[in-house]
């Protein structure tokens, strides 16, 4: 579901308040890591995660978690990114707009 930019600036501005709920360091994106965030998304939607690695590798951890867990990237500041899932289920979100 691509995210209109309104859309983004309105989760963007949900994401200040948050704290994160995934620190990724020197392990990497581990299957027990991925599981967390796959955890977090569907119960929260919106989470922060924070990457502790270079910055090459931190592109290559959110180019991944946006692939396998099907998330939309809000934004990337630093060693923190922000990613969005809508539950099918029980949405949480009301996003401005058209939301399907």
């Amino acid at each position: 579901m691509p995210l209109t930019s309104q859309q983004i600036r309105y989760l963007r501005g949900l994401t200040h308040q948050l704290q994160p709920f995934v620190i990724v360091a020197d392990k990497g994106l581990n299957e027990n890591v991925m599981m967390e965030i796959e955890s977090a998304l569907q119960h929260h939607e919106l989470v922060k995660i924070k990457l502790r690695a270079d910055r090459d590798t931190r592109k290559t951890w959110i180019d991944r978690i946006s692939s396998q867990c099907s998330a939309e990237k809000v934004h990337v500041i630093g060693q923190v990114a922000c990613f969005f899932r809508r539950n099918k289920k029980k949405p949480i979100i009301v996003l401005p707009g058209k939301s399907k």
